[in-house]
């Protein structure tokens, strides 16, 4: 046998060698190395989806959000309306009352009685029932009574009026969301310091595009101002130029926006829905062209949209998130600490 005969020998005895080493060991290698990721796997899955199930829940619960449609005369002025249009706020529910069942008998008592004196009056003491005129200069009674009586109705007016009042200027409670409006020449910004500080300018619509929505002309805005119904609102109001005044007569709700001060006030929607109002202060030519539309959704919807807006953030929200970055964080770390555990059993 040459040399090179052997050498070609020992080559595929070598060849041979190799590829039986390598089917014995390779496989044993190849059937420990997955023990160390099964092992790892659970840590690393199982932990962000059980933190993210419950968040994918509330997100499924709340929904996007979508604008509101209004209510054909809730919220909004209506054709041949003689009074004031029905109220959705414990203060303007408590105004009404008030209305109705004092100021409104008062003055009809009051308009019926002068009425009848004129005419008593005007049929018991002319020149032709009286020829000649009576001198009488002083009655004591018919005085008394005169400064008792209107003394008497005032005071039963001012009882429900000054409660009123106090109830319209309780302080807002620890916890209410903060809607700071601005009014500009000529238009409504809301910013919400609560939820990251965003401003949403509102300008109003066409008339076209108004209708085109199913809304009021010359009510119907581009954004909204949007809160939770059904919980304390914060309403702080500013001007930016001159003095605005923002109000919103179904919630009976109104209160002058002063450059360089801010007044405060709370606002509280008992339902959800679409709320119109304007500008109660003349601010310049476009005055009449600033109106105000609040949508008061509930909170979960609310969240929604506060969302949606840039920079937005939800409160208990944000506060929860940063504990889910660190068990998040933690499963990565533990993979290195299987995979050496399993690099001695191999």
């Amino acid at each position: 046998m040459s040399l090179a005969d052997t050498a070609r020998v020992a080559g595929k005895a070598f060849r041979t060698f190799g590829v039986a080493f390598a089917l014995t060991f390779g496989a044993n290698a190849i059937a420990a190395a997955p023990a160390a990721p099964v092992a790892a796997a659970p840590v690393a899955v199982e932990s962000p989806a059980a933190v993210a199930a419950p968040a994918a829940d509330a997100a499924v619960d709340a929904g996007p959000y979508t604008p509101m449609a209004p209510t054909p005369g809730k919220g909004m002025p209506v054709d041949k309306g003689w009074t004031f249009q029905d109220q959705y706020s414990p203060t303007g529910q408590e105004a009404l009352w008030m209305h109705d069942a004092i100021l409104m008998p008062v003055i009809v008592a009051i308009s019926i009685l002068v009425l009848i004196l004129l005419v008593v009056v005007a049929v018991k003491f002319n020149k032709r029932a009286n020829p000649v005129a009576s001198k009488t200069s002083h009655n004591t009674l018919i005085e008394v009574v005169w400064t008792l009586v209107p003394v008497l109705i005032l005071v039963v007016i001012a009882v429900p009026s000054i409660r009123l009042l106090a109830h319209q200027y309780d302080p807002a409670p620890k916890g209410a969301v903060t809607v700071k409006v601005t009014g500009y020449q000529w238009y409504w910004g809301y910013t919400y310091p609560d939820n990251g500080g965003f401003e949403v300018v509102s300008n109003m619509l066409s008339e076209e595009d108004a209708h085109k929505r199913g809304e009021p002309s010359h009510l119907a805005v581009d954004n909204r101002m949007v809160v939770p119904a059904g919980e304390p609102i914060r309403i702080q109001t500013i001007g930016a130029d001159v003095i605005h005044a923002f109000a919103v007569p179904s919630l009976w709700f109104k209160l002058d926006a002063v450059p360089g001060r801010i007044n405060e006030k709370v606002l509280f929607i008992k339902e959800p829905g679409v709320y119109y109002g304007q500008c109660s202060e003349l601010c310049g030519v476009r005055h009449g062209y600033m109106p105000i539309t609040v949508e008061a959704l509930p909170r979960d919807k609310f969240e929604a949209w506060v969302k949606t807006q840039p920079g937005g953030t939800v409160g208990p929200a944000e506060e929860a998130a940063p504990a889910v970055v660190p068990a998040a964080a933690a499963a990565p770390a533990e993979a290195p600490a299987a995979d050496a555990s399993a690099a001695p059993a191999a």
